[in-house]
């Protein structure tokens, strides 16, 4: 598996929506992505990559495609 394809399943496993849907997807956007959410999903996306995300990234976290560019940080290549 990719690490794209890792990274769509984490918030499809986690939000339950569909793959076409992500490229939009933000924050508090659907009911499923709250504080709760949120965490859930950085820690299956640091479970998936072996990773720990800095406070700061857990924080700025805020879409699908603004969660690419953090990952980047962590030499996670998508």
């Amino acid at each position: 598996m990719t690490n794209l394809e890792k990274y769509t399943k984490a918030f499809v496993d986690a939000f339950d929506v569909p793959p076409s849907e992500l490229p939009t997807l933000a924050y508090q956007a659907i009911p499923s992505w709250d504080s709760v959410g949120h965490m859930g999903l950085m820690a299956v996306l640091e479970e998936a990559f072996g990773i720990t995300l800095e406070i700061d990234d857990v924080i700025d976290f805020s879409s699908f495609a603004k969660g690419q560019e953090l990952l980047k940080k962590y030499s996670v290549e998508l």
